[in-house]
C-alpha cells in the first residue's frame, strides 16, 4: 500500500487516539462528575515511564470490570493525581486533574514536569472516592551531568499462559533500578492454548485470538491484572517498545504473518491500528507516541547524563518483508540485498545522527531481535533466522560500519525475542573470529514464554560452539540487570528455576563486564557466580520456603 493509500486509509478509518489528544473529534463531552464505581476502578494498577530530567509520564486506567471492556460508562471521568517526595504524601510537590476518556479506554497519561533531576518521587491517582495504589518513580539526571552509576533491567516476552510473572515480583522486591526496559511481546495475541509451552500451559487467555480494538484492550487488561507485573510497574519507571505479538506473530510492516495477497492489506492495517491504539492506552508513553490509525512513532532517545544514551528502536513497523518467506534459511539474495531495511530509512538515519552527536560514555540500542550473527548449522553450511538482523544483512552492516568508523562509542545492543539468555561480541566479520570486536550484545530471556526452560541444552551449546563470538547461553526465565559506571558495564543474568508455579527464587546465573574503551565481553567473578548459581537442592529448598510463606499469607487473608 503506497503513501496515498495509507493516508486514505487513515482518513476513512479515523485517526483514533490522535483525534482526541490533538483536539479534533468528535469525542465524548459528557462528564461523570461524581462517579460511584461498581467495583474498585484501579484494578490495573499504576505505572510511570520515559523519565526526563524534569519529569515523567504517569499512567493508570479506570477499569472496574477489566476483562469486559473495563466496565465504564460512555462518559469522561475526572481523575486527580499527586506527586510527593515521600510514600506517605506528607510533602506533595505537584498535583492536578485530568479526564479519563472512553475514547482511550478511560486510560490516563499525565506528563508531569517541574521535578528535580535524578530524584525519587511517589505518585497516586484519585477517581471519585477511590485512591489508586502508590507508585514510585525516578527522574533522569540533568542533561550532560556527570553520573557515577546507574542500574536498569531488561525484560521481554511474557506469554500469560506459559507461567507466572514471578520475575517481576522478585525484581520489585530485590532490585534498586533507575529504569526497566521492556523489549517487546508484552502481550500475546493467541486464543486459549493456541500457543502451548512444553509440558502444557498453566493459565488461559480470556477470549479467542484478538483482532478488534475491544479484543486488544481486554487482552492488555488481562495481563495488567497480574499482581506481580503491577508490582514492577509501581516500583520503577519503564521504557517500552514492541515486537510482533503486540499485533500478530512475525508481521512485517503492512504484511501479516500469513503473507496473504494484497487485498487483505486493509484488513491487516485495521487490525494493526486497533493493536497500536490499545498498546498506547496501556503504556506510560508520551503524547509524541499517540498513534494515527495504523502508524505510531515509538522510536525515541533517553539520556542519563553523560553516562549513557539509550536509542529505543522499533524493528517491526517499518521493516521489509522477511527474506525467503520467513523461517530459518541459508544466506540468500534477499537476506544479502544491501538495500533492504529492518528499521526503515528514516529511523536508521535518526539512529546514525544520534550516535554521531552523542557525548555519552555508553551508547545503547534497546531493540527486539538478535543483532549478532547466529548460525544454527554445525557443519560447513550456514542457516540463519530471517526474522532477525541476519535476514537484513545490509541494514546491520550500515549500522555496524558507522559505529566502527566513529570509534569510542562503547556500543551495546540490548535484545529480547528469543526466550533465552545469550551474550555476544559484535564483530567486524562474524565469519572471521580474528576480526575486530567493536561492541557487545546482551540478549535477555523471557519472563515466561516457553515455560520453565532449562539451564542449557546440547543443541544450543552446539550453536555457541559454532559461533565463537557468542560467549554464553542459558534457557531459564528471568531478566538481565545492568549496572553502568564510566569505567565498566556489568550485566547479571538473573534467572528463576521455574515459572509454572508461583514462588520461585531468583539468582544470578552468570555475570559479564565490558571495560569502557576496550570492547569485548569478560566473564567476571567466576567463583562468586558459581556460588550464586547455588545447588539445585538449595534452590528447591528456597522455593518451598517462599511458597509456604505465600500460602500462609493466603490462608491468613481468607480468614
Amino acid at each position: 500500500m503506497g503513501e496515498i493509500d495509507r493516508r486514505t486509509f487513515v482518513k476513512l478509518g479515523g485517526a483514533g487516539a490522535a483525534a482526541l489528544i490533538f483536539g479534533y473529534g468528535p469525542f465524548t463531552e459528557r462528564v461523570w462528575a461524581q462517579p460511584r464505581f461498581p467495583d474498585y476502578p484501579f484494578k490495573l494498577g499504576v505505572a510511570s515511564g520515559d523519565p526526563l530530567p524534569d519529569g515523567v509520564v504517569l499512567w493508570t486506567r479506570l477499569a472496574p470490570d477489566p476483562l469486559n471492556g473495563g466496565g465504564m460508562p460512555d462518559k469522561k471521568v475526572p481523575v486527580q493525581w499527586q506527586v510527593a517526595t515521600d510514600e506517605g504524601f506528607s510533602n506533595v510537590v505537584l498535583e492536578g486533574s485530568t479526564f479519563a476518556r472512553p475514547e482511550l479506554a478511560h486510560s490516563v497519561h499525565v506528563e508531569v514536569g517541574g521535578l528535580n533531576p535524578g530524584s525519587e518521587y511517589f505518585y497516586r491517582f484519585r477517581a471519585g472516592r477511590d485512591l489508586s495504589p502508590v507508585g514510585r518513580t525516578k527522574t533522569a539526571p540533568a542533561a550532560g551531568a556527570g553520573l557515577a552509576e546507574m542500574s536498569f533491567a531488561i525484560v521481554s516476552c511474557q506469554q500469560y499462559e506459559h507461567g507466572y510473572f514471578t520475575a517481576y515480583r522478585r525484581m520489585a522486591e530485590q532490585e534498586q533500578l533507575d529504569l526497566v526496559f521492556h523489549l517487546g511481546d508484552y502481550i500475546y495475541e493467541y486464543g486459549p492454548n493456541e500457543y502451548v509451552a512444553p509440558g502444557g500451559n498453566v493459565r488461559a487467555h480470556s477470549g479467542p485470538e484478538i483482532v478488534t480494538l475491544s479484543d486488544y484492550r481486554n487482552r492488555h487488561a488481562q495481563y495488567r491484572t497480574d499482581e506481580d507485573l503491577q508490582a514492577a510497574h509501581a516500583a520503577f519507571p519503564w521504557a517500552v517498545t514492541w515486537d510482533d505479538h503486540e499485533v500478530e506473530n512475525n508481521y512485517a510492516d503492512e504484511v501479516p504473518e500469513a503473507r496473504t495477497p494484497t487485498p487483505t492489506t486493509e484488513a491487516f492495517l485495521r487490525r494493526r491500528a486497533a493493536a497500536y491504539q490499545a498498546y498506547y492506552e496501556h503504556m506510560p508513553l508520551r503524547r509524541s507516541s499517540v498513534p494515527t490509525g495504523p502508524d505510531m512513532l515509538l522510536y525515541r532517545r533517553l539520556a542519563y547524563g553523560n553516562l549513557a544514551e539509550f536509542n529505543v528502536l522499533d524493528t517491526r513497523q517499518y521493516r521489509d518483508d522477511q527474506a525467503a518467506n520467513d523461517g530459518t534459511d541459508p544466506p540468500n539474495p534477499e537476506s544479502l540485498d544491501p538495500n533492504r531495511t529492518l528499521t526503515g530509512n528514516e529511523q536508521e538515519q535518526w539512529l546514525l545522527n544520534g550516535l554521531a552527536a552523542s557525548g555519552a560514555t555508553w551508547n545503547v540500542l534497546a531493540q527486539q531481535v538478535f543483532f549478532a550473527q547466529r548460525d544454527f548449522n554445525t557443519d560447513d553450511t550456514q542457516r540463519f533466522s530471517m526474522d532477525a538482523w541476519d535476514g537484513y544483512v545490509g541494514s546491520r552492516n550500515r549500522i555496524s560500519n558507522f559505529i566502527q568508523e566513529r570509534g569510542s562509542l562503547n556500543p551495546v545492543v540490548l535484545t529480547g525475542d528469543v526466550h533465552n539468555n545469550w551474550a555476544c561480541d559484535l564483530k567486524a566479520n562474524y565469519d572471521d573470529p580474528a576480526s575486530a570486536t567493536f561492541g557487545s550484545e546482551f540478549v535477555g530471556t523471557s519472563v515466561t514464554s516457553g515455560g520453565d526452560g532449562a539451564d542449557t541444552s546440547p543443541n544450543q551449546e552446539n550453536v555457541v560452539a559454532e559461533n565463537p563470538h557468542i560467549k554464553f547461553f542459558n534457557g531459564q526465565r528471568g531478566y538481565v540487570r545492568c549496572t553502568l559506571t564510566p569505567e565498566q558495564w556489568r550485566a547479571d543474568y538473573r534467572v528463576l528455576p521455574f515459572v509454572k508455579q508461583p514462588g520461585a527464587p531468583v539468582y544470578t546465573r552468570a555475570s559479564f563486564a565490558i571495560e569502557a574503551g576496550n570492547p569485548g565481553l569478560q566473564q567476571v567473578d567466576a567463583n562468586a557466580v558459581q556460588g550464586t548459581r547455588v545447588s539445585s537442592a538449595l534452590v528447591e529448598s528456597d522455593a518451598k520456603r517462599i511458597k509456604a510463606q505465600e500460602e500462609a499469607g493466603r490462608r491468613k487473608n481468607r480468614r
